[in-house]
């Protein structure tokens, strides 16, 4: 599964995927997503979980300045916040588009 196109569009990431589909995904969710392991957290090889401090987020956290293609398999979004370090592969993209 591969976006064909992504487009800011208010406050949601619009996306149309190869199968036809459409996703409309609030930067809000996106971004509380993000897979990073500053955000989300690393697993240490005996499963201990390794994650910083929860910090509050800012009005610009939330604010996408650039997305950018990373190959042919994922997308680096760029918040106001500076914050950019997250990696959204296509399919966890779409997991996080369909999710509640």
């Amino acid at each position: 599964m591969r976006p064909v196109d992504l487009q800011p569009i208010g406050d949601e990431l619009a996306i149309k995927w190869d199968d036809g589909s459409e996703s409309f995904v609030k930067f809000e969710k996106l971004r509380r997503h993000c897979p990073c392991a500053g955000c989300k957290g690393e697993m240490d090889i005996m499963g201990n979980l390794y994650k910083n401090p929860d910090k509050p987020l800012t009005p610009a956290a939330f604010q996408l300045k650039r997305l950018a293609m990373v190959g042919g398999y994922a997308v680096q979004p760029l918040w106001g916040d500076g914050h950019g370090t997250g990696l959204f592969a296509f399919d966890y993209l779409r997991q996080v588009a369909e999710s509640k």
